[in-house]
């Protein structure tokens, strides 16, 4: 795997060719498998016998993975994703409740609120930048950072920091000491925050989650809490931010389908979904292990290997989704019909408040900017240094044409 990342579709398309599975060399020369046919890996998010738990992780218990390995965080903090059976359930059972369709539409007007109050702040931007603006910067982070960060009832001080080093801990390309130093700051971050809802509780995540601890023990340990909340502010905020991003890219540069939109011929719903499938915001996601030698798309994994779930080469497997899986086209029959949220038991759990922001803030950024552009070639723009997030760096646009 390439440490730098970059657009992940080339490789795919070629992986994919070669079958459904694929192995893999993670960084540190450390072997791995990624699963990248759609059929093949809705069937290993699912399967009984693959854990998520590093226990399970045979290189990590052999002691051969060092402390500053760059994907390391994501086998061994303590929550949801590194849980199986009741421990998940446990710890699911606590986050889900902020999480519910009720809960998330109760947000809907803070979400328009917030997302009318972040396209003045991007126009103002547009207006000091000789009319271009990084979109990404001053509106599509933002966005999902202020919405989570408010549900869990962190204090908008924090809001920057807080991205800067979530981009840090899923860098692929990042070195030891710079992995090991952004990881004790998450922390160190997040403990203060848990320290200031413990003084003064509101009605936020945060509270709730140490009220449960609180009055009972067992329920959810320190290390669990905080590597919940690491967690929770990552995939609440970079798959929204990458989702947002990727679907302004797309409807720039394929005007037929935003006119599509505009024309009451599909919705903005149909564009968040085409864009999950076709450019997924998360490219390959870090880690499930087979707790035995498992058979998966025509491949036996071997047991306690690390594995890969391919969402990007996934959402454009020609087998699942047609001969024109690599053409962006919001009107693709069953377009809801992809990987890109997950599927089973870790099935994502903001999912309806991702696909709430999106589409708020695309109806919202095109009524407003109609004639919005790209204002660099999309082949000029830099892309994430990590082959976990797939997006671009910075979306340079112009509000006016």
């Amino acid at each position: 795997m390439d440490p730098s990342g970059g657009c992940p579709h080339a490789a795919n398309a070629r992986l994919l060719a070669q079958g459904a599975v694929a192995s893999v060399l993670l960084p540190g020369d450390v072997e791995g498998v990624a699963v990248l046919g759609h059929d093949a890996l809705r069937e290993f998010l699912a399967h009984p016998d693959v854990a998520k738990d590093a226990r399970h992780f045979a290189a990590l218990q052999a002691g051969g993975i060092p402390d500053g390995w760059p994907l390391r965080t994501f086998a061994t903090v303590q929550g949801m994703t590194t849980a199986d059976g009741e421990d998940h359930r446990r710890l699911r059972s606590l986050v889900s409740k902020a999480f519910t369709p009720r809960r998330v539409e109760e947000l809907r007007p803070r979400i328009e609120a917030l997302t009318a109050s972040l396209l003045d702040g991007l126009d103002r931007a547009a207006a000091a930048g000789d009319g271009v603006a990084d979109l990404r910067t001053h509106f599509a982070l933002p966005l999902p950072m202020g919405v989570i960060c408010e549900l869990l009832g962190v204090d908008a001080a924090h809001h920057d920091r807080l991205h800067q080093l979530s981009n840090r801990i899923v860098a692929t390309d990042i070195g030891p000491a710079e992995s090991m130093a952004a990881n004790r700051e998450m922390v160190e971050v997040l403990s203060a925050v848990a320290a200031a809802r413990t003084q003064e509780p509101g009605d936020d995540l945060v509270s709730a989650l140490i009220a449960a601890r609180e009055a009972d023990g067992d329920r959810l340990g320190p290390h669990e809490l905080i590597g919940t909340l690491m967690l929770t502010i990552i995939a609440g905020h970079e798959t929204t931010l990458n989702l947002i991003t990727n679907a302004v890219r797309a409807l720039c540069t394929h005007r037929d389908q935003l006119a599509l939109v505009r024309s009451g011929e599909a919705t903005w719903a149909d564009v968040v979904e085409e864009t999950l499938r076709w450019d997924s915001p998360v490219s390959y996601f870090p880690f499930r292990y087979p707790t035995r030698d498992l058979p998966v798309g025509g491949t036996v994994i071997p047991k306690g290997t690390p594995v890969l779930a391919g969402y990007s080469a996934a959402g454009r497997d020609t087998t699942a989704h047609g001969a024109d899986a690599d053409r962006f086209d919001i009107t693709r029959d069953g377009g809801a019909r992809h990987l890109s949220l997950g599927h089973g038991a870790h099935y994502c759990l903001g999912a309806p408040l991702a696909r709430m922001e999106a589409t708020t803030a695309l109806s919202q950024l095109f009524g407003r900017f109609p004639d919005l552009g790209l204002a660099l070639p999309e082949a000029a723009l830099p892309r994430h240094a990590s082959f976990v997030g797939n997006s671009v760096q910075s979306l340079p646009v112009r509000l006016h044409g």
